[in-house]
C-alpha cells in the first residue's frame, strides 16, 4: 500500500497477513459501498452482523476463543483497528467495542466460569456486546465521580442510575455496565443481558460524527443482576484501569486508519481531478499536503508498532497508551483537515467520503480520553509531579 510507505506490514507473518488481507478484501467488498447511506441516516447496518460472523475474526486477542490463533499478536489486532478506520471508523467502533472494550471486560474481569458462558457467543458474534461507563454529568472525572450505584440484597445486585455514549447498546446482547457498590465504595463490573426490566437504551440522534454508529443513552431504574452477572475479578477502579489502557492502544490504530482512509481518498481525487489543464496532483502546494499527511501516517505507524510490542512483552504502561493516543489523534485531525482541502468545495459532501472522515475525526479525538487527559498522564509519568485537580 502506498500509505505503508516504510513497510511496517511485513513485520506480520505470513499467517497474520493472511488474516489481513481477509479482512481489507472484505471491508472493500461488503463494508464500502454502504456506508455513506447509513451515515447519512443515522443507522448501523445491523445485517451487515451476519457478515462479520462469517469474516471470523472477533476474538482472535483471547487465548482459546477465536478461531484462527491462540492468541493474536496485538500488532495484527492494531492492524486490523486501523484496517476497519480506513474504510470507515464507525464500522471499526462497533467492531472495537464489542471485541475490544466488552470482551475483554469479560476476559480481563470475569472468571473461568464467566468467561467459559459468554466468551464463546461473542467470539461468534452470536452474542454482541457494549460497554458502559460514561455518564451524562461524567466524563474524565468516572474514576471519582461515578454516579451509577449497585447495591447487594442476597445474590441479587439493584443498578440505579444513567450513562451516556454507549455504542451498540441500542442492540447489545451484553452490556458490561461499571456501578458503584454502595457498601464499599469501590467500581464493579456488571453484565447485563438484553431485556432485563429497568434497563432502558435510548439512541443519541443529530450527531454530526461517528453517525452510524448507534450510541445510547441508558437509564438503570432498579436494574436487578444476579451475582453471577458480577464481573468476579473486578475489585476497584485500578482493575477496570487495566481494561482502560489496554483498549486505548486500538483508539490510536483507529486515528491510523483515518488517517490512511483520507490519505488514500486525497491521493486519489489529485491524480484525477484537473485545474488549469493538468492533474491538481502536479502543483507543488498539494503535494506538499500530501507529503505532510503521509509523514504523519508514517510517524504514527513507527509509535504504534512499538506500542504493540511493549504490549506484547507485557510491559507497556499506562503512559505509552495515553502518549500514543494524544499523540496519533492529534496528527490525525491535520491528515483529515489537509485531506478535506485538497478536495476544496467537494470535500463538504458526504459524496465523496472525505466529508465523512472529517466528521468522523473529531470523536476518536475526544473519546477513550481526551488530549489533554493523556497528557496529564504522560506529564506525570515524566516529571513524577501530577497535574490534575
Amino acid at each position: 500500500m502506498t500509505t505503508d510507505f516504510y513497510g511496517y506490514e511485513d513485520l506480520l507473518s505470513e499467517e497474520e497477513r493472511k488474516l489481513l488481507f481477509k479482512a481489507r478484501d472484505f471491508l472493500d467488498a461488503e463494508i464500502k459501498p454502504l456506508v455513506n447511506e447509513y451515515w447519512a441516516r443515522g443507522e448501523f447496518p445491523r445485517e451487515l452482523i451476519g457478515k462479520f460472523r462469517e469474516l471470523g475474526l472477533a476474538g482472535l486477542p483471547y487465548e482459546g476463543y477465536g478461531e484462527h490463533l491462540p492468541a493474536a499478536s496485538h500488532l495484527l489486532t492494531g492492524m486490523l483497528a486501523a484496517e476497519y478506520s480506513r474504510v470507515d471508523p464507525s464500522v471499526a467502533t462497533f467492531f472495537g467495542v464489542h471485541n475490544g472494550l466488552a470482551m475483554y471486560s469479560v476476559y480481563r474481569g470475569g472468571d473461568q466460569e464467566q468467561r467459559d458462558r459468554w466468551l464463546p457467543a461473542m467470539a461468534a458474534m452470536d452474542k454482541i456486546g457494549a460497554f458502559a461507563m460514561t455518564e451524562p454529568l461524567g466524563g474524565s472525572d468516572v474514576a471519582g465521580g461515578m454516579r451509577t450505584t449497585a447495591r447487594r440484597e442476597g445474590d441479587t445486585w439493584i443498578l440505579n442510575g444513567a450513562k451516556k455514549w454507549i455504542g451498540n447498546a441500542t442492540f447489545a446482547d451484553l452490556v458490561v455496565v461499571w456501578a458503584r457498590d454502595e457498601a464499599d465504595d469501590n467500581v464493579k463490573g456488571f453484565v447485563v443481558e438484553k431485556g432485563t426490566p429497568g434497563f432502558v437504551p435510548v439512541k443519541i440522534e443529530n450527531k454530526i460524527a461517528f453517525r452510524i454508529v448507534e450510541n445510547a443513552e441508558i437509564t438503570l431504574t432498579d436494574v436487578r443482576v444476579p451475582e453471577s452477572n458480577r464481573l468476579q475479578e473486578i475489585h476497584s477502579f485500578r482493575d477496570v484501569a487495566d481494561i482502560l489502557r489496554a483498549t486505548r492502544g486500538g483508539v490510536a490504530w483507529q486515528a491510523l486508519g483515518v488517517m490512511i482512509g483520507a490519505y488514500q481518498l486525497a491521493l486519489d481525487y489529485a491524480k484525477q481531478r484537473k485545474q488549469f489543464g493538468r492533474p491538481i496532483a502536479k502543483f507543488q502546494l498539494v503535494q506538499d499536503l500530501l507529503v505532510k499527511s503521509l509523514g504523519n501516517i508514517t510517524a504514527s505507524w513507527g509509535m504504534l508498532v512499538q506500542l504493540a510490542r511493549l504490549q506484547d512483552a507485557g510491559v507497556f504502561r499506562d503512559e505509552h497508551s495515553s502518549l500514543a493516543k494524544a499523540f496519533v489523534t492529534s496528527r490525525m485531525r491535520e491528515v483529515v483537515a489537509w485531506s478535506r482541502e485538497i478536495f476544496g468545495g467537494n470535500g463538504i459532501v458526504l459524496d465523496y467520503d472525505i466529508a465523512r472522515f472529517f466528521a468522523d475525526a473529531e470523536a476518536i479525538y475526544s473519546f477513550e480520553g481526551t488530549r489533554e487527559m493523556n497528557t496529564l498522564i504522560v506529564g506525570k509519568a515524566i516529571t513524577g509531579q501530577s497535574a490534575f485537580v
